[in-house]
């Protein structure tokens, strides 16, 4: 089975910060099914690494104010085009990102609350048929 995975949880450098946040658990899912790394903020167009951003609404702003809510959502249909060519009907997605978070999200005010919600690229992955978990429910695929 293809399953998409956020980069960043098998290593990638390619969070905010560019650091990425190796999940063995994950990786350990690639012995019975092919993961496909993927990092919408990059298949969006913005650089590694990059302002923190999070969702607001139905936009993505920076820290600063800057609005990229198009990056986000050129990135989510880029990703949904490779779901649907390679027949992915699972993802595991990082929690609490403005791309990948799944029921809950940062809420804008950069002080880390968190508000109920889905990220960009969740939330069309969902709408599209395929089932979205977060990094500590992978075992629910």
């Amino acid at each position: 089975m293809n399953i998409l995975v956020s980069a960043c949880l098998l290593g990638i450098q390619c969070r905010y910060d560019g650091s990425g946040v190796m999940q063995e658990h994950i990786e350990g899912l690639k012995k019975e099914h092919n993961l496909i790394p993927v990092c919408p903020e990059i298949y969006g167009g913005l650089a590694t690494p990059r302002e923190a951003a999070e969702r607001v609404g139905n936009r993505v702003l920076t820290h600063s104010g800057k609005d990229v809510t198009k990056n986000y959502e050129r990135g989510a249909k880029e990703i949904l085009k490779l779901a649907k060519m390679l027949d992915c009907k699972y993802a595991i997605l990082k929690e609490r990102s403005p791309s990948c978070g799944m029921g809950k999200i940062y809420d804008g005010t950069f002080s880390g609350n968190l508000t109920d919600g889905n990220g960009v690229l969740a939330e069309l992955l969902i709408k599209n048929g395929i089932q979205v978990v977060g990094e500590t429910e992978y075992s629910k695929i």
